[in-house]
């Protein structure tokens, strides 16, 4: 759902790290090293990119599934972006589930394969759902769960400081964006990604 202040955040941006409150950016550790370069966060695109564009996402949200192919496009073209995916599942139980199991498929070396298959699905998701979903793209659900046990530390970590980032950011919602020193909350077409990317450049 997109409200009147996301689409004006979409339109204007937001001062990304600089207008965040001291007392807030300690607590939740809201650095640029901690959004744009968490250890345990995927990262596509071309990891030595001189811009990051971080994406906090679900995968139940329609808005998140439908702009990423446009996402994956402009990252590949402009050949010198990093791709930070953040998970963020505010739709309940199953997009907990789906977040963890891609998560584990990371920790095989199956992150985008998983990642992908899950981004392709239509409509609500169930664990059931998701499970076929990376079973057909060819993953084994004894391995993912067995890497989801072995890294629950990591992976729950991971999700917990995404959790608290969004937050700190006053993110309504999913998709949402850091590019640069500037926040987006809600849908980026791709002339405003292109044109994020470049005002984040030359910054």
């Amino acid at each position: 759902m997109i409200t009147r202040r996301n689409l004006l955040a979409v339109t204007a941006g937001a001062a990304a790290f600089g207008a965040m409150p001291p007392r807030l950016a300690f607590s939740q550790e809201i650095t640029e090293k901690t959004v744009f370069y968490d250890p345990d966060a995927p990262v596509l695109g071309n990891p030595k990119g001189d811009v990051t564009v971080v994406e906090f996402f679900d995968y139940q949200c329609p808005y998140c599934k439908k702009i990423h192919p446009m996402l994956e496009k402009v990252v590949r073209d402009d050949g010198n972006v990093r791709l930070v995916l953040k998970d963020w599942p505010v739709f309940g139980g199953a997009s907990v589930f789906a977040a963890q199991a891609v998560l584990g498929a990371a920790q095989i070396g199956k992150y985008e394969p998983a990642m992908e298959a899950l981004m392709k699905t239509t409509g609500k998701l169930t664990e059931e759902v998701v499970e076929k979903t990376l079973t057909g793209a060819g993953l084994t659900m004894k391995e993912i769960a067995a890497a989801v046990n072995e890294h629950s530390a990591k992976i729950s970590g991971l999700l917990d400081r995404n959790y608290n980032q969004a937050l700190a950011f006053n993110f309504a919602g999913t998709p949402s964006f850091v590019i640069g020193r500037t926040t987006f909350a809600g849908v980026l077409d791709e002339k405003g990604l292109k044109e994020a990317i470049a005002e984040a450049r030359a910054a």
